[in-house]
């Protein structure tokens, strides 16, 4: 099992201060945000490979923070996402590195309070397939929502304007090597980008999506707002990543 940390784009709701520097740079507690998907990895789930998918704007900087992955206990492999396309395209880049292997994938300006080792360990146990996270929220317009029946995901929706739940989709994705395959049937969204839920939505018409629900706190780091909830929540912790409770 393989790590990929996506941490393109150019993080304009943060600006200005992503003027100077890579959203998934920016302190969260007392670290840098991208320094907690790392951890989530590696102290969490034991994955030692990890890809990082940044943007040409400040690849240096992204590079600079990690290194080598020898402070983390890992190792890291870099890829540039060259236009800012979709979170699809950016993990289509990360194929010759899963070398068919199931893969986590963490967007980099997610932030968990608790540890996802037992969500991965419960994608391990499937073979087959994908799982992806959901937790209900305040304003479920913001995400890619899921809707739910007594078993089952649906659908999910990309930032629909009448959300059919409150569960939303969080920025982290378990998946088969068949990922890669689907991600080439994708076009475009109206957005112009190809989105990560319509191949989540090709795996649920499979038959093939599993779902768990986050426990405890979760933020996407993504608006001035969320970020200083992100903040909360790690200095908070002391940056620890709390273990899932029972």
């Amino acid at each position: 099992m393989k790590g990929i940390i996506l941490a393109g784009g150019r993080g304009t709701r943060l600006a200005p201060l992503t003027e100077v520097t890579n959203k998934h740079l920016l302190p969260v507690g007392k670290e840098p945000m991208i320094w907690h998907s790392v951890k989530q990895l590696v102290l969490c789930c034991g994955i030692m490979e990890i890809l990082v998918v940044t943007s040409t704007h400040h690849m240096g900087d992204i590079v600079n923070s990690l290194g080598s992955g020898q402070r983390f206990g890992c190792e890291f492999t870099y890829r540039v996402q060259e236009e800012p396309n979709g979170i699809a395209k950016a993990l289509l880049l990360g194929e010759q590195f899963s070398q068919d292997q199931q893969i986590i994938v963490l967007l980099g300006d997610n932030i968990f309070e608790y540890s996802i080792k037992p969500h991965v360990e419960a994608f391990k146990k499937q073979q087959i397939g994908a799982r992806i996270l959901l937790k209900e929220v305040g304003e479920p317009e913001r995400f890619g929502v899921a809707a739910l029946d007594e078993k089952q995901i649906i659908s999910i929706e990309e930032k629909p304007k009448h959300p059919n739940s409150n569960y939303a989709v969080v920025g982290c994705y378990m998946y088969d090597s068949q990922v890669f395959q689907l991600i080439r049937k994708l076009n475009r969204s109206p957005r112009g980008e190809f989105e990560i839920t319509e191949v989540n939505n090709l795996y649920i018409e499979q038959g093939e999506l599993q779902y768990s629900f986050v426990q405890g706190q979760w933020m996407d780091a993504g608006t001035f707002e969320s970020w200083y909830e992100a903040n909360e929540i790690l200095l908070a912790n002391n940056n620890f990543i709390l273990p899932q409770q029972e």
